[in-house]
């Protein structure tokens, strides 16, 4: 079979075979064909759509991306083959898969100002903090349920479920507390950090089903932090939360509502309007990892033993949390303001900062500690960067340019770019492993969602 594209006549022709992974009805003939050198991935994927639909009338067209010897083609066929030493003389095999690009965007979340921070590791809902650059008394976080499952809790879109309220400054950070053995659990644990100095802890139902957003007070109040802070991160056995600040430190704090492990402060009790008094305990932290010597910009908790830190003073760490000391330091030679940990056997280090480059480490290979990967497609300061939970390859970035960007590591491209903010990105996430979600300096909570992550 011979394929010609549009002025493709004069081009080289080479011998392929499509292949793939995907189940039918995404499967082609296995038999060669012969197409032009010069094609690039959308030439490619009009190929791939032409085989299907020959075999299928009811075809509707898919972008696809395309990958010889493991990595993704992102420039002519002629040209990567030149690139990577490849003969044009036998049958090349192609596999194709689906493009991870979002085919939907859905109705943005307002919130009243910037959207600070993010958390989408719940299936069921998206935890946001709003940054209030006005001054007004409390900060927000939302709860806010996809469109499908409007029907169950909602009546519009874009209707939040609750709002927690008591931080007397920005929320800088979110995360949602996951308890061994409660996954199926209604009621939600939410760490929050904020400008006011504090780690707060809160307690949410969220299956309770309300014509408006419901309030709700924080449990446990963590003020051990003398500044702002930046970030909070839950342990994966959920007993512990750990904070990372400007005042150069991490502390760790438990999550138990009773005093169980020696660290109740006090019991501040408030009067309800009904008369009755809600009560509030207040805590003081467990123990404290110190070697920063500038703010702590982004703390993660990958596994119980394990804490990874990042620092405006140019350094990641990693930190045995038993022993209290970082077994790894990382000078970057950049202020970072993000950090992730995932990718091949979650061990990969992502992080971003005061310049446009996203880098990949891999601390496990010895001896050098250049990253293995560096992603320069931003323009301004990345902001966010999340591992997809499913993917070793996969993650997403967020940069003051205004941009959402998703990444493949088997290619130097961004393999989709999200422009739909109209002011810097602040924050984003995956979400249920096939949408993105972000916030930003325009106050809205963005989805980009029917993502193919494979």
């Amino acid at each position: 079979m011979d394929f010609d594209g549009d002025g493709e006549e004069f081009s080289r022709r080479v011998q392929v075979r499509f292949i793939t992974k995907l189940q039918p009805p995404f499967k082609v003939p296995s038999t060669s064909i012969a197409i032009p050198s010069n094609l690039t991935r959308m030439g490619l994927s009009a190929i791939v759509n032409n085989l299907l639909l020959a075999g299928n009338a009811d075809w509707k067209a898919e972008p696809f991306d395309f990958l010889i010897n493991g990595e993704l083609v992102r420039m002519s066929l002629e040209e990567f083959l030149l690139a990577k030493g490849i003969s044009a003389e036998k049958i090349l095999e192609i596999e194709y898969v689906k493009a991870v690009a979002p085919r939907r965007e859905e109705d943005p979340s307002l919130h009243d100002d910037w959207v600070s921070a993010v958390d989408g590791s719940n299936p069921g809902f998206i935890l946001t903090g709003c940054y209030d650059g006005l001054g007004r008394k409390l900060d927000k976080i939302w709860s806010c349920f996809k469109l499908c499952q409007l029907n169950r809790i909602w009546k519009s879109a874009g209707l939040c479920s609750h709002v927690l309220e008591g931080h007397g400054a920005a929320v800088t950070s979110v995360s949602i507390i996951k308890p061994k053995g409660l996954e199926g659990s209604t009621d939600i644990r939410v760490a929050t950090a904020s400008k006011d100095k504090t780690v707060r802890l809160w307690k949410v139902d969220v299956e309770g089903s309300s014509d408006h957003s419901k309030k709700v007070r924080a449990y446990k109040i963590l003020p051990g932090h003398s500044a702002s802070v930046q970030s909070v991160a839950a342990k994966p056995s959920g007993d512990m939360v750990c904070s990372g600040s400007w005042d150069c430190r991490i502390n760790l704090w438990q999550t138990n509502e009773l005093d169980k492990g020696g660290d109740l402060v006090s019991i501040k009790k408030r009067k309800k309007g009904d008369g009755d008094e809600e009560t509030q305990l207040q805590g003081e932290s467990v123990s404290t990892l110190v070697g920063h010597t500038q703010c702590v910009s982004s703390v993660v908790w990958p596994h119980n033993d394990t804490i990874y830190s990042a620092s405006w003073d140019h350094s990641i760490r990693r930190w045995d949390v038993e022993m209290g000391k970082d077994s790894l330091n990382m000078f970057c030679g950049k202020v970072i303001n993000c950090l992730d940990v995932g990718g091949e056997s979650s061990s990969l280090i992502a992080a971003g900062g005061s310049d446009p480059i996203l880098r990949i480490w891999d601390p496990r290979k010895p001896g050098s500690l250049a990253p293995i990967f560096q992603f320069s497609s931003h323009t301004s300061w990345i902001s966010a960067c999340k591992w997809h939970d499913k993917s070793w390859f996969h993650l997403v970035s967020a940069s003051y340019d205004g941009k959402v960007m998703l990444w493949d590591l088997r290619t130097a491209w961004p393999l989709a770019v999200i422009e739909s903010h109209k002011d810097k990105v602040l924050c984003a996430d995956w979400w249920r492993g096939d949408s993105v979600v972000s916030g930003g300096a325009d106050s809205k909570l963005l989805i980009s969602s029917d993502i193919s992550v494979q």
